[in-house]
């Protein structure tokens, strides 16, 4: 599965998601929206307005959500 972390500089909780991402062992790619139109409009498809947007294979949500990604592990 792959896990996409869509985020923008000096976000506190995108650095949380990626840090627990990171303790549990879990392979991510972080994508830079301020740096990326593509992705900033697939984000706004979502329906999403905050970050981070993390996308794992199907599933997706926003803001740090440890309960979320404990699911991941």
């Amino acid at each position: 599965m792959t896990i996409t972390v869509y985020s923008k500089p000096a976000c506190v909780q995108c650095t949380a998601t990626t840090r627990a991402l990171e303790a549990r062992g879990l392979d991510y790619n972080v994508i830079d929206l301020t740096r990326n139109d593509d992705a900033m409009t697939r984000v706004t498809e979502l329906g999403y307005r905050q970050v981070p947007v993390v996308v794992a294979g199907t599933d997706h949500w926003a803001g740090f959500r440890p309960d979320l990604i404990s699911r991941l592990a």
